[in-house]
């Protein structure tokens, strides 16, 4: 009985929160990631007009802001080919071992 009422909400749900209307040979993966670019490219561009219209008084913030105008976009989005693990550059980290003392 547990099964024949899962399968029957289940199905249910997939009636009712399944894509209507889309086209089967939709590339979703590629509006994903075209959605994403653009995301991050606006993103930084808002970040990057937030801090560049603060006012600055001393040379640290003088200079942050020129190291943050010098970053280009190329820089800040990735590009849309690139896998999570070629976007990884710190490698792991790995717990300190335990002291002899403990075992």
């Amino acid at each position: 009985m547990f099964l024949l009422r899962s399968a029957f909400w289940l199905t249910l749900a997939f009636v009712f929160l399944a894509p209507k209307g889309a086209d089967p040979g939709a590339d979703l993966q590629r509006a994903a990631s075209e959605i994403r670019a653009v995301a991050l490219e606006q993103g930084s561009k808002v970040v990057t007009h937030q801090l560049l219209s603060t006012d600055c008084a001393t040379l640290e913030c003088v200079g942050g802001k020129a190291v943050l105008a010098g970053f280009t976009d190329s820089q800040i989005s990735p590009s849309s080919n690139s896998t999570m693990q070629e976007l990884q550059t710190a490698p792991v980290p790995f717990p300190r071992p335990r002291p002899d003392r403990m075992g």
